[in-house]
């Protein structure tokens, strides 16, 4: 099981589609301990996700747990496998050598062009120029790091630029989702527009194919892969499996969107997780109402109960914006894979069949 350390809720910027509530709150090193500790009595590996708000605000913790899971490591003769989530504007030369050492995979909250638009500071200042220079130095010492771009109504006409635009500065790994919460407000007019940007993404993405370059881009990958191999919805992480988060307390919860509602607390970190209250949970998951009549059913990320709740309240309802962004974004993925198939056939089966 990977755990994702809230090591802090404070953070920097003020973004305007953030669900998150700023707290100030921050993990002890204690509890940055036990969750090390707990990480590494379960499975074969120790996942360790640093997370925030802003986790680089608590950049002594993160190298408290580097020292510490190295002497886990030595210890149980198991391996630890490192992830971030940054907004990057705190990363520096010196934590990314450190990162590059230790293997750390680096996620930037990156929105191409539209930066400005959504992630600025606290005073208003934006943030895409100071990004730009400091993701160039982080793909140069270490190139497999990916962007993550949400993309917001506010900023919809921006996509496909922003894609292209992260694309030349480097990135060969992109994830791009659209923004949820009661902070966004998508309507049938910024869909439409999402759909055009969408196909002119997919030109973007052939072009790239065509002349044989590599570049992951979530959304038509994980569509085209899961039409090629078929997708078993209970293998998507869901409700305290995989992945479970630590709260800035050390208490463990099913998932993110669920920080501080007891009902869906496992535990924490000292006394460990309460594997009955797991199971109970876990059974609440099942396949929304509404989507048990459609043909996409296991195409799509209805069974994400973290994403339901945030958009709905409940984890087994599905919101209409989430339906329509998925209906969109399967259409085209499909267009896209049957035209890559049909213009580049070797090159797709090496692309898409292999492990």
């Amino acid at each position: 099981m990977n755990f994702t350390l809230h090591l802090t809720e404070r953070c920097n910027l003020d973004c305007t589609y953030c669900v998150h509530e700023k707290k100030n709150s921050d993990m002890t090193e204690d509890i940055v301990y036990k969750a090390c500790d707990l990480a590494f009595s379960k499975g074969s590996f120790a996942g360790i996700c640093f997370f925030g708000g802003e986790p680089l605000l608590r950049k002594d913790l993160i190298y408290k747990a580097f020292d510490y899971c190295d002497m886990l490591s030595e210890k149980t003769g198991k391996e630890v496998r490192y992830k971030m989530t940054t907004n990057g504007t705190l990363l520096d030369e010196e934590f990314i050598r450190k990162a590059k050492e230790k293997n750390l995979e680096i996620g930037m909250s990156f929105d191409g062009t539209a930066q400005d638009i959504c992630r600025r500071y606290a005073d208003g200042r934006g943030t895409q120029k100071e990004l730009e220079h400091i993701a160039k130095i982080l793909l140069r010492e270490m190139p497999l790091s990916y962007a993550m771009l949400t993309l917001s109504p506010d900023a919809v006409g921006k996509f496909s630029e922003s894609v292209e635009y992260l694309y030349s500065l480097g990135f060969r790994r992109v994830t791009a989702t659209i923004a949820y919460g009661k902070r966004v407000c998508w309507t049938s007019e910024k869909l439409a527009v999402l759909e055009k940007e969408l196909r002119k993404t997919a030109l973007f993405y052939a072009r790239i194919f065509a002349e044989g370059k590599r570049f992951f881009l979530s959304p038509f990958d994980a569509k085209i892969r899961e039409c090629i191999s078929g997708y078993n919805p209970s293998e998507r992480c869901h409700l305290g499996y995989r992945q479970m988060p630590v709260s800035t307390e050390g208490r463990l919860y099913a998932c993110t969107q669920f920080i501080g509602d007891e009902n869906y607390c496992f535990g924490d970190v000292f006394s460990g997780i309460d594997t009955a209250k797991q199971t109970e949970v876990a059974k609440k998951s099942r396949e929304p109402v509404e989507c048990k009549e459609c043909g996409l059913k296991n195409r799509c990320t209805n069974s994400c109960g973290c994403l339901n709740r945030l958009e709905t309240g409940n984890e087994n309802t599905v919101s209409p914006v989430q339906c329509a962004y998925e209906r969109m974004l399967i259409e085209i993925a499909d267009e896209l894979g049957e035209e890559l198939f049909s213009k580049y056939p070797e090159q797709f089966r090496k692309r898409y069949y292999s492990k």
